[in-house]
């Protein structure tokens, strides 16, 4: 491959954690890999970070992570090994990892130079309509949105990685291939994870014939831990991909057996619709908190947007003396993604088709005004929050890994198929999973979609239209230099989830590792109620009802994948303890 001056190697590479390191690291720290619901995230100095000088991945899945190191040490840059990543994660992680969905990514260059935004999100089909999910009576038909072929959107993730790996990266789309090929034609052993989730998603898959073939044994049973999978449809898809270019997945065979599986089952994509498909470039939201430079993502993602807003209402409030974690810090938290959540549910939407006044909901002057209503000692119910008035301050289960080369580049990817294994409906003859992105749409202006948001007018299915998400990675920067890499999947948890990270690092203080596996908190405005993760003290819990708040403990949120850059450049990884297959890993 052709490299630029700039990447000659010539320090020798120094081996990453393999997964076998990672696990007893995990145990002699004491901490869960995986937990259960209910299960404690432990917190601590204690809790260490993979350290690296010349690169680091962070990804959901060993094997993605390994294959992104090696572009890292053969030479490659960020978004060679993002690309690779992504395109790998399609084969061992087909719970989220997909070449069937889409996503967003950040790229943000070592020099300083600015912060690019690629949105390869899903599209509604052309002959998609805003009651499409309504039946005769004008009442939502939840599973026609959800595990039905009508579900998909207009697959972005071939188109999307293409592009970035294009505008930024130095492998051809064929070597970024590679791996991922290898992968599915050679197989792989599954983890104990990979088995867990076919059994959990049995009856809901094995619904649908192709998906029963490609992801179970012949007599039906899952895939045992250790045991070697191997996907031989999916490397035809890929390796036409790899052929092809994006015309091996969007022309051709791969559209064929797409709009052939649309029509044995009363779906909507057509081959227009896969011919007539672009991502976008496009300017990445832009805020500050105590100093540092905070990029996410834009509409049609949410993400970006409510990340700013809060920090914007927090930063008049002293956090760190509030201490991590604590009644007021999580009461304060609480009450501002209220008022966040409030303002996702009436203005946020594609600004493609619709206005958001996005200057206004990111403004600091937005925020302090928002802040002014937040009483310290007293919750606010949901029932009294409605939209705030941002034009008057105008001048408008998914997964995530990050990464960073030894020239400071950082790639920041979400991408996803929605739920876990999306629509349950694998394409038959290609090999991989529709998505089923279709139920991120307003189904009806008021109604909660599968998360519980609410969503209004701005989400209203129209044909064309990319669906609002909650998808936000997010890139900080400290003095002009990059700094912080992150971002996290978990459907609307994913704003609250990554804002944690942030707030742990710079309020906070604590290390990636530790700012990665602390315990989370989520409001969403409605329900009206704080969902915890374990290992929240009961005298903290006992204060927040106190002040008026619904405390409702629940499972392990997110999994997030975090890069922090330090003054002398080292590298330190976090990988989520809350998936077993997390990786971290650098040389």
């Amino acid at each position: 491959m052709d490299r630029h001056p700039l990447q000659a190697c010539t320090e020798k590479p120094v081996p990453g954690h393999s997964l076998a390191t990672r696990l007893l690291i995990a145990l002699a720290l004491l901490l869960p890999l995986q937990p259960a619901a209910g299960d404690a995230i432990l917190e601590g100095e204690r809790h260490h970070p993979v350290k690296a000088k010349n690169g680091m991945v962070a990804t959901s899945h060993t094997l993605a992570s390994e294959v992104a190191l090696e572009v890292l040490k053969d030479g490659g840059n960020a978004m060679d090994a993002a690309v690779t990543a992504g395109f790998a994660l399609a084969v061992t992680q087909p719970r989220s990892g997909n070449i069937g969905g889409g996503g967003f990514m950040l790229y943000a260059p070592g020099n300083g130079g600015a912060v690019e935004a690629i949105d390869y999100r899903e599209t509604a089909p052309a002959a998609a309509t805003e009651t499409m999910f309504q039946d005769e009576d004008g009442n939502v038909v939840p599973d026609r949105s959800r595990f039905t072929h009508k579900a998909a959107g207009v697959p972005g993730t071939v188109a999307g990685l293409a592009m970035a790996l294009e505008r930024h990266g130095t492998l051809s789309l064929e070597e970024a291939l590679a791996p991922a090929i290898r992968l599915a034609r050679d197989g792989f052993n599954v983890p104990d994870r990979f088995t867990e989730g076919l059994e959990q998603a049995r009856e809901r898959l094995q619904r649908w014939p192709a998906t029963l073939d490609t992801f179970y044994k012949e007599d039906g049973s899952a895939w045992q831990p250790g045991e070697r999978f191997r996907q031989p449809e999916l490397a035809k898809t890929l390796q036409r991909i790899a052929d092809e270019g994006i015309d091996g997945f969007y022309e051709g065979k791969t559209a064929q057996l797409i709009v052939d599986e649309m029509e044995r089952h009363n779906g909507l994509i057509t081959l227009d619709d896969l011919k007539n498909y672009r991502p976008q470039v496009r300017q990445p939201v832009h805020g500050s908190y105590r100093d540092h430079d905070i990029y996410s993502m834009s509409p049609p993602s949410s993400g970006g947007t409510h990340i700013v807003q809060i920090l914007n209402i927090l930063e008049g409030f002293p956090l760190s003396d509030f201490g991590h974690n604590s009644a007021a810090g999580i009461h304060h938290m609480a009450e501002a993604m209220k008022l966040a959540y409030a303002d996702r549910a009436e203005y946020l939407g594609d600004t493609d088709f619709v206005e958001v006044p996005l200057d206004g909901l990111i403004s600091k002057a937005y925020g302090e005004s928002l802040r002014k209503t937040i009483d310290p000692d007293r919750a606010r119910p949901a029932s009294d929050i409605r939209a705030g008035d941002p034009g008057a301050w105008e001048s408008p289960e998914t997964t995530h890994f990050s990464i960073v080369d030894r020239w400071g580049n950082a790639v920041s990817n979400t991408y996803t198929i929605n739920f876990s294994y999306g629509s349950g409906i694998t394409v038959t003859g290609a090999g991989f999973l529709l998505n089923n992105e279709m139920d991120d749409f307003s189904a009806k202006p008021g109604e909660p979609n599968a998360y519980g948001l609410i969503g209004g007018e701005a989400n209203k299915v129209e044909p064309g239209k990319r669906m609002l998400s909650s998808m936000s990675p997010t890139i900080v920067r400290r003095d002009g230099k990059n700094f912080l890499v992150t971002g996290s999947p978990g459907g609307s948890r994913i704003i609250t989830t990554t804002l944690q990270v942030l707030l742990n690092v710079i309020d906070h203080d604590m290390n990636i590792q530790s700012a990665v596996s602390a315990p989370r908190i989520h409001h969403q405005w409605l329900p009206d109620e704080i969902l915890i993760e374990q290992g929240i003290s009961p005298d903290t819990v006992r204060l927040l009802e106190d002040k008026g708040h619904e405390v409702v403990p629940g499972s392990a949120m997110g999994a997030i994948q975090s890069i922090l850059i330090d003054n002398e450049g080292t590298l330190h990884g976090g990988a989520d303890p809350r998936r077993s297959t997390s990786s971290a890993m650098g040389y």
